[in-house]
């Protein structure tokens, strides 16, 4: 169901003007119910043992046919279905219930 991670991976997403904003990349998935992927992520600024919580965001994402160099591309996607978000949440606190974010840092 997981796919874990590779180590230090992070994502760079522009906000509406144009900043790139850094996220760490904590976990991608795949949820059987929709067949699809999906990653959630933790903006870099929150990193260090002072940030006792995180912002978690989750996306649905697609592997481009693009590359950068040496470097993934993905496509990021909002969800936006309440039908399916709830899918996503449920298996994100499956995975926390499991325990598996332990394997992942």
């Amino acid at each position: 169901m997981y796919k874990g991670k590779e180590e230090d991976e992070r994502i760079i997403i522009p906000d509406e003007d144009g900043n790139e904003e850094v996220f760490n990349v904590l976990l991608k998935f795949d949820v059987e119910e929709t067949g699809k992927q999906y990653i959630l992520l933790t903006p870099a600024d929150q990193d260090g043992p002072e940030h006792e919580e995180q912002e978690v965001y989750a996306f649905r994402y697609e592997e481009s046919e693009e590359a950068h160099g040496e470097q993934e591309r993905i496509n990021l996607y909002l969800i936006e279905d309440d039908e399916e978000w709830d899918i996503v949440e449920s298996a994100f606190q499956t995975l926390l219930e499991e325990n598996i974010f332990d394997d992942v840092h």
